[in-house]
């Protein structure tokens, strides 16, 4: 007989339960006016995610001309904010594994550079985003700068650390055995930091949704942080928490990405089931 306790073979369905068990609650609360005022009601926010996706066909007339009850721009705007997103995800990305992976093997220049480099992390960078859009102006760039400012950090620091761990004594055998630093670069330095990379990009997945939707709060005409910003502006929360359920699904289906490019390039780092196992 299957145990009923939660483990690796019902987890899902623990999940999906857990989540039956909040919308239950969520909707048996917003029967409540008060309640649905500030959190909405699901069958609502459900209807206008369904309306976005899969408009309503209706006779046209002075409210609906183009004969379609729903917002059939939601392509429009969701695909300015998913390329918002991969823009900063990729480019901060890359910016991190390579400065990250420069400092930790340039010593010298990692002492001079510490101090602005934390001083830099500490900075708010919301606050950049008003001059993100004085340099490039109101378009997708601005977004993208401000996301990229948030991707890097996360992946810089994880690289550095994770070079910076390598074991000397795997450095002293394969020195000894003749690898040159290109091939120390190759087999030792990235190896070790790639756990600590993949282990950044889930986090920053998240960070580069959160950095090109603040940049649409604050100055856009385009992109799903702008629909949300405009809903805010009607006290319309169900839109609200529509535009939010769609950019987590998004996001999750992205960090599902990363993680399956993780499996692919991590066959030889046993699970932790496996591990139990030996």
């Amino acid at each position: 007989m299957a145990s009923s306790r939660p483990d690796a073979r019902n987890a899902r369905l623990w999940q999906l339960g857990l989540l039956v068990v909040l919308l239950v609650m969520w909707h048996v609360a917003s029967r409540n006016d008060q309640f649905a005022f500030f959190l909405g009601e699901p069958i609502q926010v459900a209807g206008r995610i369904w309306n976005w996706f899969l408009p309503i066909a209706v006779p046209p007339n002075a409210l609906f001309p183009d004969g379609l009850a729903g917002n059939a721009d939601i392509y429009r705007h969701l695909g300015t904010t998913l390329l918002e997103t991969v823009l900063a995800f990729g480019i901060g990305t890359v910016l991190g594994l390579a400065c990250g992976l420069w400092l930790a093997l340039a010593p010298t220049a990692s002492l001079i550079l510490d101090p602005y480099i934390k001083a830099a992390n500490s900075m708010p960078r919301v606050i950049l985003a008003p001059i993100f859009a004085l340099w490039f102006g109101l378009g997708i760039w601005s977004k993208v700068a401000l996301a990229v400012t948030l991707v890097f950090f996360i992946v810089f620091f994880n690289v550095y650390q994770g070079v910076r761990e390598v074991s000397p004594v795997v450095l002293a055998n394969a020195r000894m055995l003749g690898a040159r630093q290109r091939q120390l670069l190759r087999t030792v330095y990235l190896p070790s930091a790639t756990s600590w990379v993949f282990s950044s990009l889930h986090t920053s997945v998240g960070l580069a949704f959160v950095g090109a939707v603040v940049g649409e709060y604050l100055g856009s005409a385009r992109g799903v942080g702008y629909l949300i910003l405009q809903a805010e502006g009607t006290f319309d929360v169900n839109t609200v928490f529509a535009g939010i359920v769609v950019l987590t699904a998004f996001a999750l289906g992205l960090d599902a990405i990363v993680g399956v490019v993780e499996r692919r390039l991590m066959k030889w780092q046993p699970r932790s089931g496996e591990t139990e196992k030996l």
